[in-house]
């Protein structure tokens, strides 16, 4: 089967209508991008939960797929009559039908945490027979080893696991951290989250890894605390959480933190300050770590 593209660039105000217009016309998928992505012109947007981005791109790429055989041009006039909407510039182009379960894994190979320590997805060969391998492929909860947060909290474990260490992973996503603490050698590993999703993923996981973690929600975690304590989350929740995730932390032990923009160092620093002197330790892209030094 075949299909056929169309593409058009406008201002972002007019990307959601547009899309939804599309899709309740027939558009098998509709994607809106940055145009500029790629490029020194590109716009980051980051954003938490619950709050808007700080910025906005001021035009939107569109780009609608449909089947081969559809009218795409007739579409986009329907759609602009229907919600008075003016006709941007466009233009159509055939999209080849394709094997796409083979060519999204194409896109996903092994990641380097450290010259000897590697996430690997199932259908890849480990880079070194002799390194760390966590075997993990991407899916619906977040944690592969491909943003700089979980490279940051990887490098990090690395460093500071030194084995029989008790471990809390709060906001466990796929387990990913929780699985490399126990590669690592950590003694008793826990991950939390409140998606039931990430609770399904981590847990296979840590079977596909071969490694004893136990996966739970917040209200099951029980009174215990541990040796390190690491959350990979946001500011916001990081924030709030601050007396929580401190409580976990046994005498003596250490605490990290990321999914932190490096401009909100400060807030994160001073909602630790009670129990803890934070630093950022590690940087990537952008992102922070924060530890006692």
């Amino acid at each position: 089967m075949s299909f056929l593209a169309a593409r058009f660039d406008l201002p972002a105000a007019d990307a959601e209508a547009w899309s939804d217009a599309l899709l309740e016309a027939g558009a098998l998928s509709v994607d809106v991008s940055d145009p500029f992505a790629g490029t020194e012109h590109e716009t980051p947007m980051f954003g938490e939960p619950g709050e808007p981005p700080s910025t906005m791109w001021q035009m939107s790429r569109v780009v609608a797929l449909f089947a081969g055989d559809v009218d795409a041009t007739g579409i986009l006039r329907e759609v602009a009559a229907a919600a008075r909407l003016a006709i941007p510039a466009y233009e159509t182009y055939p999209v080849a039908d394709e094997d796409w379960v083979r060519k999204t894994q194409a896109q996903f190979g092994p990641i380097e945490i450290a010259p000897d320590f590697f996430i690997v997805p199932t259908w890849s060969d480990p880079p070194r027979a002799d390194a760390l391998v966590l075997r993990l492929d991407p899916g619906l909860a977040f944690g592969t080893g491909s943003h700089p947060t979980t490279r940051l909290c990887l490098r990090w474990l690395r460093d500071h696991v030194r084995g029989g260490e008790s471990v809390l992973d709060y906001g466990c996503g796929s387990g990913i951290l929780a699985i490399a603490a126990a590669k690592l050698g950590a003694g008793r590993v826990v991950g939390v989250d409140v998606d039931p999703q990430a609770m399904r993923a981590s847990t296979a996981n840590a079977t596909m890894n071969g490694v004893d973690a136990r996966f739970v929600t917040p209200d099951d975690l029980g009174s215990g605390r541990f040796d390190v304590v690491v959350a990979n989350i946001l500011t916001n929740p990081l924030r709030m959480l601050a007396p929580a995730l401190c409580a976990r932390v046994a005498d003596g032990g250490t605490i990290a933190l990321s999914g932190i923009l490096a401009g909100q160092t400060e807030e994160v620093r001073a909602a630790y300050d009670p129990w803890f002197t934070l630093a950022a330790v590690r940087g990537d892209e952008g992102w922070v770590l924060l530890s006692p030094r």
